[in-house]
């Protein structure tokens, strides 16, 4: 058995055992039932069977902060937990890793590619199953080894963003913030025209979202260009969340486009 969440040896020798009681000593039952109810898990929601316990993302984060050295085979047994924020904090301790392997004085590019491996192996096998499980992980732990290697056209998000996984899409498009911050729209705006006829509101939201940030970080013409030629076939809430930020007159603009169709 682990030791408890008060041992003071080093997180390095702990387990995903002393992860978990470290959040069963943050949680609440009546946050577990709010939180069961937002993140839609009844029969036939899309986090159906998704089970919390009612930690807050910051107190969770508080627990990674204490356990950042956990092993990897450890991490990998909170991914494997039916316990979302078990779950959630694997993702985030992988992400910190990623993250300090990154730093100048700290680069190790054999860590940030074993985490990149690992974490493909997750959502291949379901354990990044929620939209807050993708958005806290997949901009780095995807997104930034391919912004590295200078691979915005890699397959790899084409097959991502192909898939018949709702999660494994939403993988796709928001590992392309990654490459939104270095000030390419490319692979935003490639996967976003293959998208436009995704049945689920999650990929809606998730693909306006990054055009929205293509307005604001890249350049607002690059967004501008992509709406003129794809409003009319857009999805009202995806058109909706990428026209955000332009003028009132736009969004009306871009909305009128969308019902002439």
């Amino acid at each position: 058995m682990g030791r408890t969440s008060g041992a003071s040896a080093p997180d390095a020798a702990a387990t995903a055992e002393d992860v978990q009681a470290a959040l069963a000593e943050l949680a609440s039952p009546e946050r577990a039932a709010g939180s069961a109810r937002f993140f839609k898990t009844g029969p036939g929601e899309y986090g159906e069977g998704d089970e919390f316990i009612g930690v807050t993302v910051p107190a969770t984060r508080t627990v990674v902060a204490r356990f950042a050295a956990l092993p990897q085979p450890e991490v990998e047994r909170l991914l494997a937990s039916g316990v979302h924020e078990h779950r959630l904090a694997g993702l985030l301790i992988m992400v910190r890793r990623f993250q300090v392997a990154g730093r100048a004085r700290t680069r190790d590019d054999a860590v940030r590619r074993d985490l990149h491996v690992a974490y493909l192996d997750a959502v291949r096998s379901g354990h990044v199953d929620n939209w807050d499980l993708v958005d806290c992980s997949a901009e780095w732990l995807v997104g930034e080894v391919l912004v590295d290697a200078g691979r915005g056209d890699d397959p790899l998000l084409d097959r991502l963003a192909a898939s018949a996984s709702l999660w494994e899409r939403r993988v796709a498009v928001l590992a392309t913030f990654a490459f939104i911050k270095a000030g390419d729209a490319a692979p935003t705006l490639r996967l976003a025209a293959r998208l436009l006829d995704d049945r689920e509101d999650l990929m809606h939201k998730a693909v306006g979202w990054m055009l929205r940030e293509v307005g604001k970080r890249v350049g607002r013409a690059e967004l501008t260009a992509f709406l003129d030629e794809y409003a009319p076939r857009m999805p009202r809430t995806m058109l909706s969340y990428a026209t955000e930020h332009l003028s009132p007159e736009e969004r009306l603009a871009y909305r009128a486009m969308r019902r002439v169709r």
